[in-house]
């Protein structure tokens, strides 16, 4: 018997176990509703209504990123969302989850959201589409409640608030999260603790939101998703933590242009635009580049590879070439690095990256990377490389010596004043690399064009009087380019036309945290 809750549903739902009888078009429709593959985003585009707040009752005809969004839910087990307001996260939500429970029997699928109007609306907007839809396309309704459905075919939508027991001892298929960036952080992660388990069986899990802090489960979540290198930094499908990664930003929506960003602006002000609008996290650490800065920051893919180096522009004749090794001891533990430079330009034009290569190794990679440079170019002269000598580095400079200097074209840099070959990065140097770095890419005259140093750069903080990363996070290119700006830095003593490019005459203040003491 139907759990109706008034006449009108009795009226618009469609009773269980009933013989029916379609046409032939009726049942072309519906098998292309079924299609493992095609069938959300046809069903969504051809039967999946909504409530327009001025137009009624119309069609949802999915935006091309929704589109996508939608398939994202559909093609990976885990997937999590960053969206702008009012982008369509939930509708889309609530039509793939409507799709699944009528397509995909004996599932159990729970949306929780981080507050009861919020698990309501989502279900109230799964009702209306449901009863709008055509007899031949919905399922059969056993029961027909406002926080629950079931379906004749076994599966059931059930709706809560997130607390720390929503769906302990459930067997979930499908487990959707509403906006869980605003769940309380303590609630957040005992939830995601408990959940997880239910998971284990095989059951899908898709996360949407708008950010809001930084260390939030949400941001967290979010983060290893974006982690999306393999052992030698390329780019991978998914994140450390199984998730696929998708966002969504405010210009792809159609009407959305400059203008009505500037109104919005206007309206809520710069940093909650930022947030709501620009999918910015609230960073409550202090990053060494300015926040406003980072947001904008995007990377490129490398225009190509050179065994596991990413080449982002091939070296050119006429221009000087900086390559700065942060060796590491090659373990399995933190990376080694290698950035390298167009000096002329600042530009980041390769990168390397590997927590298990043997530090003979990475002297090799550092010479081999310089003689495509002469390879490239014809001017061994304009090529200039350095390593950081500290502890580790004491072994790569034994190495660099067995190498033998004379193999690698160009010039070793080494630190003004010292004996010691290389640069040894203490408090002091370090702060004041940093401060050269800030401004140069503060000012738009470095060129970063890496995704995985910027990531890198979000979480290189204040901490213990200097800058470094988060708990969890590497620096290790970072480091590398802090050693690429010592290098320029010396070259602009000897070359005229780097003088300009690196010197200031209205240097960044230098970034030392409050708490710093420098001797």
């Amino acid at each position: 018997m139907i759990g109706a809750k008034s006449t009108l549903d009795t009226i618009l739902v469609k009773a269980p176990h009933r013989k029916e009888t379609f046409t032939e078009q009726e049942l072309k429709e519906f098998s292309k509703c079924a299609d493992s593959v095609t069938g959300p985003v046809y069903f969504m585009d051809n039967f999946f209504y909504i409530q327009h707040p001025t137009r009624g009752s119309m069609l949802y005809h999915p935006y091309k990123y929704q589109e996508r969004l939608i398939e994202t839910y559909h093609n990976y087990r885990f997937s999590i969302s960053l969206m702008p307001r009012q982008s369509g996260k939930s509708t889309s939500a609530a039509g793939y989850l409507l799709w699944y429970a009528m397509f995909v029997p004996d599932s159990t699928i729970l949306i929780a959201a981080h507050k009861y109007t919020g698990a309501q609306e989502i279900m109230q907007r799964i009702r209306y589409a449901y009863e709008a839809c055509p007899d031949h396309i919905k399922a059969g309704v056993t029961t027909y409640n406002k926080g629950s459905l079931d379906f004749e075919n076994g599966s059931r939508i059930v709706s809560a608030t997130t607390t720390e027991n929503t769906g302990r001892g459930m067997s979930i298929s499908l487990l959707y999260l509403d906006e869980f960036a605003f769940v309380r952080p303590t609630i957040a992660q005992e939830f995601w603790t408990s959940i997880t388990p239910t998971l284990a069986t095989g059951g899908k899990a898709i996360i949407t939101s708008t950010p809001n802090s930084d260390e939030d489960q949400f941001a967290l979540i979010w983060k290893m998703a974006n982690k999306t290198e393999d052992e030698y930094g390329n780019q991978t499908e998914l994140g450390v933590n199984g998730f696929r990664a998708y966002r969504a930003y405010w210009n792809e929506q159609p009407g959305r242009d400059q203008v009505w960003a500037d109104q919005m602006r206007a309206q809520l002000g710069e940093d909650r635009f930022n947030r709501e609008i620009g999918c910015e996290f609230i960073i409550a650490d202090e990053t060494l580049i300015n926040p406003n800065t980072l947001f904008v920051m995007e990377g490129v893919e490398p225009n190509y590879r050179q065994g596991q180096v990413r080449w982002y522009q091939k070296p050119q004749k006429g221009s000087i070439y900086c390559v700065g090794l942060d060796p590491s001891l090659g373990t399995g533990g933190d990376p080694s690095a290698i950035q390298i430079f167009e000096a002329n330009t600042t530009t980041q034009i390769g990168e390397w990256k590997h927590n298990k290569t043997t530090i003979p190794e990475q002297i090799k990679l550092l010479a081999q990377i310089c003689k495509y440079i002469e390879e490239c170019t014809g001017e061994p002269n304009n090529i200039y490389y350095s390593i950081e000598n500290n502890s580790i580095g004491e072994a790569s400079l034994v190495s660099l010596a067995e190498y033998g200097e004379a193999n690698i074209p160009g010039t070793m840099l080494s630190e003004p004043g010292k004996n010691r070959k290389g640069f040894n990065t203490g408090t002091k140097s370090k702060l004041a690399a940093c401060a050269k770095f800030k401004t140069l890419v503060e000012t738009q005259r470095m060129k970063i064009k890496s995704f995985s140093l910027i990531s890198e750069l979000k979480a290189f903080i204040a901490s213990g009087g200097s800058y470094a990363a988060k708990i969890g996070d590497t620096d290790d290119l970072v480091m590398a380019s802090l050693l690429i700006t010592r290098m320029l830095q010396v070259l602009s003593d000897y070359h005229y036309d780097l003088e300009a490019q690196v010197r200031d005459h209205d240097e960044v203040i230098q970034p030392l945290p409050f708490f710093a003491i420098i001797s």
